[in-house]
């Protein structure tokens, strides 16, 4: 298939189907291969798609969790060697894949895309693994792990006057009462504040450690019509990257979110639904000032109806399910215009912005 012709308006691009994996905090008895192939499966049969049919497939995953080099490889066993695919693999979070597949399909070079992501942090300790993030030279050699970042956060917007530890006790149990309905996510109902872990941060401010995967389907065009009766039409998405050092950011802000939801157009209207990535409560008030949703009109914004990486937050696929979750909402006929928001690195390193809509009812 060719480029867009010269001129010609800009492809449409939509989720058409969501899945996702039950998240547990061990999955020692599964493999990656047996985790991700029932919700490959499940979004494909949700479109009627046979891997056939599919013009470009797009993971996310990390080797760092599966603690071996090229691991991704091994989880193609669950999409299936054959017919022979076209392939691409990030080594970040699913929601980074489907932005590389947005783009393909965008260019003209596939109509259809499968995204999918996993991560497993049950077998080791996830909380040392991700260290390896940070700068190699001044930071990573003092091993703050990142729930002690976070906590630096947290005491960061605390000090400055723009949350407390009520509010932070109160997102959390927000969170996990929202997610209490659904069937997927690891932590729901009602959630003790927790025991200190690191002031100002307690158990219950922390996502709990577990294994899942996600995976979404994108179509262009009239063959997402055709796909799906109200199709989530992406009609902005970004990622913008604060510095490496934490020294020379301002925790108490996230720039990057601001930029990357400008440049998605998420400013131009207000949204119905909120899908934050944000692991720590703490994280949640950062990204509702960068996206105003503290600000007139945010009470009529639902934030985190699934529950969000508070009640289930498997690595490198839990920014893919905040996308999945808002087009779900929107193929329901429950929201008309959401923004999904990822993230990747410590204290909201790097951040992903996309505007979802539904067709006009």
């Amino acid at each position: 298939m060719g480029a867009p012709l010269p001129g010609a308006p800009p492809r449409e691009v939509a989720i058409v189907a969501f899945g996702q994996s039950r998240h547990v905090r061990d999955s020692a008895e599964t493999s990656e291969v047996e985790m991700v192939l029932p919700v490959l499966h499940d979004v494909l049969a949700r479109t009627g798609l046979t891997a056939r049919d599919i013009g470009f497939t797009c993971s996310g995953s990390s080797d760092y969790l599966a603690g071996r080099a090229f691991s991704f490889t091994m989880a193609l066993d669950g999409v299936g060697a054959w017919p022979p695919i076209s392939e691409s693999h990030v080594e970040m979070d699913g929601a980074w894949a489907l932005y590389e597949a947005w783009v393909k399909i965008l260019t003209g070079e596939a109509d259809t895309a499968l995204v999918y992501a996993y991560g497993k942090s049950s077998p080791g300790d996830v909380r040392a693994v991700l260290t390896r993030q940070l700068d190699p030279y001044y930071v990573a050699p003092l091993w703050p792990d990142s729930v002690a970042l976070a906590a630096l956060q947290a005491q960061a917007l605390i000090d400055a006057g723009l949350t407390d530890e009520r509010e932070l006790a109160g997102i959390a149990a927000r969170s996990r009462a929202a997610a209490e309905s659904g069937p997927y996510a690891q932590l729901r109902g009602t959630v003790s504040v927790g025991e200190p872990l690191v002031a100002p941060l307690r158990t219950g401010d922390c996502p709990p450690i577990g294994d899942g995967a996600a995976a979404v389907v994108l179509a262009a065009g009239d063959t997402a019509r055709r796909l799906t009766e109200r199709p989530a039409w992406i009609r902005g998405l970004d990622h913008r990257v604060e510095a490496h050092s934490l020294g020379v950011r301002d925790l108490t802000d996230s720039p990057s979110t601001r930029l990357a939801a400008e440049r998605a157009g998420y400013f131009a209207r207000p949204v119905d639904t909120a899908e934050l990535h944000a692991p720590f409560t703490s994280q949640e008030v950062v990204l509702r000032r960068a996206l105003k949703l503290d600000g007139p009109g945010g009470a009529d914004v639902r934030i985190n109806p699934s529950g969000g990486a508070l009640a289930a937050n498997p690595l490198m696929a839990a920014g893919l399910i905040r996308l999945g979750e808002a087009a779900a909402r929107i193929q329901r006929g429950e929201s008309d215009r959401a923004v999904a928001h990822a993230t990747s690195g410590p204290c909201l390193q790097q951040n992903l912005v996309a505007v979802l809509e539904g067709e006009p009812r």
